[in-house]
């Protein structure tokens, strides 16, 4: 038991008037959020509506611009750093995106082995090298185990490459890579993309379970299951004269074309965080 959040309970969320400005304009603007530790936080809205830059200032990997947020009790924006170590991201596209090209086992073995050497104490890395191994392990199995990732089930065991794998299975192995590093808050997007009911169902299921736990999620989503505390990011704007029909679906376009360059701008700047 080395890392840093071991024995820790999950975090608790709360933000106020929480916004974030990019180059083309506000990605999301006057969130509020309160929640406690282990609780279930689905952020619900339509595609571009900032739901994945908020996602990412929550678990500290941008920088918001107005307003401020407690995670863990570290104050956000100032103490950044502080909740990137207590909180791990499960997938993020354009930011964790798996390599379809390497296998389970690869991903894990590389994850465990960036956890103890950034991650854990310097007691942890002075360990001998077969007691490092171990705990690596367990850690690997305990991770799997709590994601619901059955190994044994899939084509080729661990040696499955990530381009074989259910979209399901991939959200499972995204989890479990997160959960190496024990975290108190863990951040997923996109849970209900592309999945039919019962994946879907399953999905939030593996999430609840997390939070039983005691981990803090915190789940982008089209639609919020009634359980979990559901923040909101779809615009606010003030009744206006209808448009033409012509003008107004250009309009539309032009809106959805800036939120797109706005979402992408967010995600490379988190990357290169």
């Amino acid at each position: 038991m080395d890392g840093p959040n071991d024995g820790a309970r999950g975090a608790a969320v709360t933000a106020q008037g929480f916004g974030l400005k990019g180059p083309r304009g506000w990605a999301f603007r006057e969130v509020g959020v309160e929640a406690g530790p282990g609780s279930l936080i689905a952020v619900e809205g339509p595609s571009g509506s900032g739901r994945t830059c908020l996602l990412l200032a929550l678990t500290g990997r941008m920088r918001p611009t107005e307003g401020e947020a407690r995670v863990g009790g570290f104050r956000l924006p100032k103490q950044l750093a502080a909740v990137r170590r207590i909180s791990a991201l499960g997938p993020v596209p354009g930011v964790t995106d798996l390599d379809p090209a390497l296998t389970v086992a690869e991903h894990l073995r590389e994850r465990a082995l960036l956890q103890r050497r950034f991650g854990g104490s310097l007691r942890a890395l002075l360990k001998p090298r077969a007691e490092r191994a171990a705990e690596a392990r367990l850690r690997i199995d305990a991770a799997l185990s709590d994601a619901g990732l059955d190994t044994e089930s899939l084509p080729k065991g661990r040696r499955t490459s990530v381009r074989d794998l259910e979209r399901l299975e991939v959200l499972r192995l995204s989890v479990a890579l997160a959960l190496i590093g024990r975290p108190l808050l863990l951040g997923v997007d996109d849970v209900d993309l592309k999945l039919s009911d019962a994946e879907r169902d399953e999905a939030w299921n593996l999430l609840r379970s997390l939070t039983e736990s005691g981990i803090t999620v915190v789940a982008v989503c089209n639609e919020a299951p009634d359980d979990a505390v559901t923040v909101s990011t779809e615009r606010k704007t003030a009744e206006a004269p209808a448009a033409p029909e012509d003008d107004a679906d250009a309009d539309a376009t032009a809106d959805n074309n800036n939120d797109d360059k706005e979402t992408a701008d967010a995600l490379a700047e988190a990357g290169r965080a």
